[in-house]
């Protein structure tokens, strides 16, 4: 295989060989590269605490244990491991057990899953909350349980995979339109105004850190009685007045016909959620696999999420530092002159360029130097702007954020200028 840096992931999806369990030769070829072996080693590196911003992880590139500042994980506001969040998970356990030991339908539904779906649903001024055990189950549960084969799907260019694969289990037609383009978007619901429809957009852009156009794609939508369901992963309990998200930032939740929330990032812990009106979520529970099929989400887990939420919310002085700290480090990291793209949140991308070496070279001695911040390559994003995702946490304190800065500036802004 000649120009092996030159593949990737996409070149390998398709498997000719007749045996499923055999992965293409080629494949197996590029793998064992120790080039290729050496970039896959920034990944599945072991955290050995919390993921706190100072925490340690035992490292893939040597084996060694090593003391870092953590910019990597979604633990957004500290919920993880808030002092009163891990207080009322040790109670859960201690009343509850570790596993709900059961699907939500049977006999995996608790008291505290009604409680925090009630808490939810309030909280995001809707009718009524179905709660996931994994983030990514929610969105393929929801969009599997609501759309149907004929159905025509529309999703920005840029949504999570978790939503394609709700689509494409649905076996719904899906439409692309080109990132946060409503002129894109009105020719594909021209294109499909005849069939049942949904519009799906994200409240922050995971890997870009920009807002959805959402003023704008509402007026489009109501043009074609088309209903929006908004992914808010990256953004509940950090946008808006009361922390609801992008659609409350806009003042615009009551024309998002469903909202989809994560629990594993801002919120510390695992799960989804998706609220709407009282009667989508009753559909749902009749034909979202993933609620029906799965085991309900881990009652100690959920009792720390109804704590977390309460934190969250009593007052704005989590976002609020959240939000000092982002507007510190972009503004260093713009006055060093790199390429953030349009990130209008805590997601910040740094991008590197087309170059897969640099990436990796910056990621190892970064690393080396005590800073954890992932190399993001293509096929997540695009080959010509292959990047690091910083996720700001309010945990940072002045000092972790110049440390960081320091070695961002010594190591990848020194480099690309080399």
């Amino acid at each position: 295989m000649h120009d092996i840096l030159n593949y990737s992931l996409a070149d390998f999806f398709f498997n000719d060989n007749k045996n499923v369990l055999k992965p293409p030769s080629d494949f197996t070829e590029w793998m064992s590269d120790p080039r290729v072996q050496h970039g896959y080693s920034f990944f599945e590196q072991q955290l050995l605490a919390a993921p706190k911003v100072s925490t340690e992880i035992l490292s893939n590139l040597d084996n060694k244990k090593r003391s870092i500042i953590n910019l990597t994980s979604y633990n957004y506001l500290g919920l993880s491991t808030h002092p009163e969040v891990i207080q009322a998970a040790k109670e859960g356990l201690d009343q509850y057990g570790l596993g709900a030991s059961g699907a939500p339908l049977l006999s995996g539904t608790f008291d505290l899953h009604v409680k925090f779906a009630r808490m939810l649903a309030d909280f995001k001024q809707k009718e009524d909350c179905i709660l996931y055990s994994s983030g990514f189950g929610g969105n393929v549960g929801a969009i599997q349980g609501l759309m149907r084969k004929g159905d025509v799907l529309i999703l920005d260019e840029k949504c999570h995979k978790s939503l394609i694969d709700g689509g494409t289990l649905a076996q719904t037609k899906m439409l692309f339109f080109d990132h946060n383009d409503v002129n894109s978007l009105a020719l594909m619901l021209e294109k499909s105004k005849d069939k049942r429809v949904m519009v799906v957009v994200e409240g922050v852009y995971s890997m870009d850190g920009d807002l959805v156009d959402l003023p704008n794609i509402v007026k489009v939508c109501q043009e074609y009685d088309a209903p929006i369901y908004i992914d808010e992963a990256h953004s509940t309990l950090m946008f808006g007045e009361n922390g609801r998200g992008v659609a409350e930032h806009f003042d615009l939740e009551e024309e998002v016909g469903i909202s989809f929330g994560t629990l594993s990032k801002s919120f510390g812990g695992v799960g989804g959620f998706i609220c709407s009106n009282a009667d989508t979520i009753r559909y749902l529970k009749g034909y979202s696999s993933p609620w029906n099929f799965s085991c309900a989400p881990s009652p100690p887990v959920v009792a720390g999420l109804i704590k977390a939420l309460e934190v969250a919310t009593r007052d704005s002085s989590l976002r609020d530092r959240l939000w000092s700290n982002t507007a510190y480090l972009k503004k260093h990291l713009l006055d060093m002159k790199l390429d953030l793209g349009k990130t209008e949140s805590q997601v910040i991308p740094i991008i590197i360029g087309p170059s897969g070496e640099k990436l990796m070279g910056f990621a190892e001695q970064m690393q080396k130097r005590g800073l954890f911040l992932q190399p993001v390559d293509f096929p997540a994003v695009p080959a010509h702007a292959r990047r690091f995702r910083m996720s700001v946490s309010s945990q940072l304190t002045q000092e972790e954020m110049d440390r960081t800065l320091n070695i961002i500036e010594d190591v990848v802004v020194k480099g690309l200028r080399s």
